[in-house]
């Protein structure tokens, strides 16, 4: 089988995480399932969308591709993600926000997604910055949440 997959190409040790091209990368304490399980129950604890779960690895599998395990979660609170559409509606195309749980080539956990300011950033969008604000602080909670032991 071919082998699929990258590395954590410019991701910090750091477990808080560190921005790198727009996207937030954390080390996780749990495998790919159980990070992403963690991070749909808060994230359904405190009412935001579960759009769709997505297994890369699934997927790559039935291919016949090898994969490590990967997965992808989208979700969203559209009283917030919805006020970034209308100052940009090409946002569209980042939201609902996306988290990624994925196994590294050394077996180490990582949890990844978007960073709101590089989104509001991408599109352009400068009148909400209350709302990339309060999308931050409740991402990097909501991902530790779902990461730490």
């Amino acid at each position: 089988m071919a082998q699929a997959g990258g590395d954590h190409h410019g991701h910090d040790d750091d477990h808080h995480g560190k921005s790198t091209h727009g996207m937030i990368s954390k080390k996780s304490a749990h495998s790919v399932k159980d990070t992403l399980d963690r991070l749909e129950a808060v994230l359904k604890k405190k009412g935001l969308t579960i759009f769709a779960r997505v297994n890369h690895g699934a997927g790559a599998k039935k291919s016949g591709i090898e994969l490590r395990p990967t997965e992808l979660l989208l979700f969203g609170n559209p009283k917030l993600g919805s006020h970034l559409l209308t100052s940009k509606q090409t946002a569209g195309i980042d939201l609902p926000m996306k988290a990624l749980a994925w196994e590294d080539e050394k077996g180490q956990v990582w949890l990844t997604y978007n960073d709101p300011a590089y989104v509001a950033e991408r599109h352009g969008i400068t009148d909400r910055e209350k709302i990339v604000t309060k999308m931050t602080g409740a991402l990097q909670k909501l991902t530790d949440v779902a990461a730490q032991p």
